[in-house]
């Protein structure tokens, strides 16, 4: 079983980070650049959370290239001091179907619990079956009377 150690992310790794969601989260979104990153974590420096594997249950620390704990999955618990927001849940492919998900949602959910939460969402995209299947295991069922309504800010802020 793969040891796992979840934490907010640093400064330090934001490039992982973005790096990581090309390999393992499915679709992009407007933010996904450093900038976008560096202003979630200036302002909430606890919402990114990080899975973070120790490696000894896929193969030796030799076997690996030497490297210690690896950046293994990823999510946003946002919460505006309202509602809970969840983006960003992904974990690497090699990685999957270990309970990492799982851990990060939990984790998610205490800090809601603790900021005085009530009701998480998250944003799913609806081609993303398998997705499906994770967020319906962990409890989360989509609304359908609702529709996510968007228009991008960029030009306006100038």
């Amino acid at each position: 079983m793969t040891e796992l150690r979840i934490r907010p992310a640093l400064a330090d790794d934001l490039d992982a980070v973005l790096a990581f969601w090309k390999t393992a989260a499915e679709g992009t979104s407007i933010s996904d650049d450093r900038s976008g990153v560096e202003r979630l974590v200036a302002r909430d420096p606890e919402a990114l959370l990080l899975a973070m594997g120790s490696p000894r249950a896929r193969a030796s620390e030799a076997e690996r290239g030497g490297r210690g704990d690896e950046l293994v999955g990823t999510v946003i618990a946002g919460f505006d001091g309202w509602r809970c927001h969840l983006y960003r849940l992904a974990v690497h492919p090699e990685w999957r179907r270990q309970g990492i998900g799982s851990a990060l949602l939990a984790a998610a959910e205490e800090r809601f619990v603790r900021l005085g939460g009530r009701r998480a969402d998250a944003m799913v995209l609806v081609r993303n079956e398998t997705a499906h299947h994770a967020w319906g295991a962990a409890g989360y069922g989509p609304q359908e009377q609702w529709r996510r309504w968007v228009k991008p800010l960029s030009g306006l802020a100038d």
